[in-house]
């Protein structure tokens, strides 16, 4: 965890994990990424000029953005982009930046695409990550939004047994290990809808994600399920994960020719440079190293 004295929110920080290797390529999760790519193919295949993927990590998810010009790969953690970067490469379709999503150094109505995904339930304020994504994004655009969801058939069931003290019917948002969160459907519904989100569609995902179903039912079967399961109402809110595509409603601003980036300290538009810039209104010094934009207010040292 990584503690911002300036009163924002704590920031879940992966710098230095090894998530990647330990959590997707060495672990038991071939069915969860395979279901996931599945929701993302029925949700987002539209393309378009500019991507935001935030909490874009190692780049797991990020070759599976078809038909986009262009990707902005954000994330807190400078080793999970160099990874991004081993595996994508340096090319002019990918842009490394390392930000806090509280504070995204972009100009605003910057993006006519994000995606938020495995990243939510790290983020103690909703209302703020999802106020800071609209504020960088186009009218119209499109938002591919994944939260982790507290009223989960596995959630309900050890509730009803009395193995776990928080109910998940209640509307709060539950904090099961620090910085990591569930929330109820209805009040991530509530806000996107506060911070000027339409909800297009939602689907229920990773509907069989136990040990005892992937170990005793072929691979290949599950996934067609989960496939088969995932617009099927109400099963859809009930899984421990679900998909939301948004649209960005009311107006926003078209960004000045030549100017991307936006100082995260006093807000001052910058352009995009693969060089270290100064801030010519408050004086802070943005790094340009080994391809990553650093815009960190905090950075580990």
């Amino acid at each position: 965890m990584k503690n911002n004295p300036d009163n924002t929110p704590p920031v879940c920080s992966y710098e230095g994990s090894d998530y990647q290797a330990r959590f997707w390529d060495a672990a038991n999760r071939r069915y969860e990424d395979a279901v996931e790519t599945v929701a993302l193919q029925k949700l987002f295949s539209k393309g378009g000029r500019l991507l935001l993927e935030l909490g874009a990590g190692a780049g797991r998810l990020t070759e599976r953005y078809q038909n986009w010009d262009r990707i902005v790969l954000l994330d807190y953690s400078r080793t999970q982009l160099l990874q991004a970067r081993e595996r994508l490469g340096d090319s002019d379709q990918y842009v490394y930046v390392a930000a806090d999503i509280y504070k995204l150094p972009f100009v605003s109505g910057l993006f006519d695409g994000a995606t938020m995904i495995r990243t939510l339930h790290h983020m103690s304020d909703p209302v703020q990550t999802l106020q800071s994504v609209r504020r960088v994004m186009a009218e119209g655009g499109q938002f591919l939004l994944e939260f982790a969801n507290k009223r989960n058939i596995k959630s309900i069931l050890r509730w009803r047994l009395h193995r776990q003290d928080w109910n998940p019917f209640s509307p709060e948002q539950v904090e099961f290990v620090k910085l990591n969160y569930n929330f109820h459907p209805k009040t991530i519904a509530k806000t996107l809808q506060e911070t000027n989100f339409e909800t297009i569609k939602q689907l229920g995902v990773s509907f069989f994600r136990a040990d005892w179903f992937k170990n005793h039912i072929p691979h290949e079967r599950l996934v067609r399920w989960d496939s088969r399961l995932q617009n099927t109402s109400p099963l859809k809110d009930y899984t421990p994960s679900i998909f939301t595509l948004n649209r960005a409603l009311g107006t926003s601003p078209t960004p000045q020719p030549g100017l991307f980036f936006s100082c995260p300290v006093c807000g001052q538009a910058l352009p995009e440079t693969k060089a270290t810039q100064t801030c010519p209104n408050c004086a802070h010094e943005w790094q340009y190293n080994e391809g990553i934009y650093e815009f960190r207010i905090h950075p580990e040292s």
